[in-house]
């Protein structure tokens, strides 16, 4: 798995592209949940569920299925009022976003058994052709090693830096926009 702070950083930078009548601490924070939210699968090790299981890591908490039913939930619950507008449709689309880029991110990983990206249709797990990013330990007392420096460089190079850069277009394409002519 890629580490919480890619994932949340992908979120972030994600949530930019919003116009500031939208974009809010409460959005921020409501991306990066759902960016992180799927690695609550581990929690399923302690109760001897396996890796490979349904509800395993990796499993259908890292689907497009779950993806999209935690967009709706969220959208509802913190959004009621936008839930039916064109506001309502993109934070959906972030919200499922945000949650889907943890199993692509992951599946970009170099280690574990793949994502259930289509379950509960197909529980066949994929990885990506291009797997640049080092997969990160499970468990914080095993992130805080060489192997968690190695996480951490792996992801500036291939999630930190394309994000960051995402970020600066789409500040740059708002000031383009909001230009006086």
């Amino acid at each position: 798995m890629a580490s919480i702070f890619a994932h949340g950083f992908v979120a972030y930078a994600f949530g930019k592209s919003f116009s500031k009548a939208v974009y809010s601490k409460k959005l921020w924070l409501l991306g990066i949940f759902c960016a992180i939210l799927p690695d609550a699968d581990v929690l399923g090790f302690k109760f001897g569920i396996a890796y490979e299981d349904f509800w395993g890591h990796r499993g259908f908490s890292h689907s497009l299925v779950f993806a999209w039913i935690l967009a709706v939930v969220l959208t509802f619950a913190f959004y009621t009022n936008k839930f039916f507008s064109k506001t309502g449709i993109a934070l959906l689309l972030y919200f499922m976003i945000c949650t889907a880029s943890h199993g692509i991110l992951d599946a970009m990983t170099t280690g574990g058994l793949g994502i259930a990206f289509f379950s509960p249709f197909d529980n066949t797990r994929y990885f990506l052709p291009y797997r640049p990013i080092q997969v990160s330990p499970i468990g914080a007392s095993n992130f805080f090693s060489i192997w968690g420096v190695k996480v951490l460089l792996s992801e500036l190079i291939w999630v930190a830096i394309p994000a960051s850069i995402y970020m600066i277009l789409i500040r740059s394409f708002k000031k383009h926009l909001h230009k006086p002519n």
